[in-house]
């Protein structure tokens, strides 16, 4: 009887994953008029591409929609402030902030605490000194929206 209830729990289970993939791959593939009105209101940024996006990235759209309303007011203005940023970034510049995120999160977590206080430091100047900064080095001080 054991065996029974056992190959039954790994059946329903099993199901419950294939119907979860489903949906989100269903999910994924939402045009833009078939998202829902808050939605649409938080992803406004990207309205533009929507239709053009990789599943992949669709859904990762999608679970910043569904977390917003979760979210604290700082939070949610960050948010748009990010989803506006990243919807004027060129695809080279998109690439490049990929590859310095995946760079920053293989870090120690001593180098990433190191790296957050420069940026707070930075951020704290006035902005004539930041412009200063980043017209001498660039490749160093390049305002990349790290928050």
């Amino acid at each position: 009887m054991d065996r029974i209830q056992l190959s039954f729990k790994w059946i329903l289970i099993s199901f419950l994953l294939l119907v979860a993939c489903a949906a989100n791959a269903d999910e994924a593939n939402l045009t833009w008029g078939q998202l829902t009105e808050g939605q649409r209101q938080v992803l406004n940024p990207l309205a533009s591409e929507w239709d053009t996006l990789r599943p992949w990235q669709r859904e990762r759209m999608l679970d910043i929609a569904r977390d917003y309303p979760k979210m604290g007011q700082k939070k949610q203005e960050l948010v748009k402030k990010r989803l506006t940023n990243w919807s004027r970034m060129t695809p080279y510049e998109r690439e490049n902030a990929r590859k310095k995120h995946q760079q920053f999160k293989a870090l120690p977590e001593d180098k990433k605490r190191e790296l957050r206080q420069k940026w707070h430091e930075y951020q704290s100047l006035p902005e004539s000194e930041r412009a200063k900064l980043r017209s001498d080095s660039p490749e160093t001080y390049g305002d990349s929206g790290l928050d």
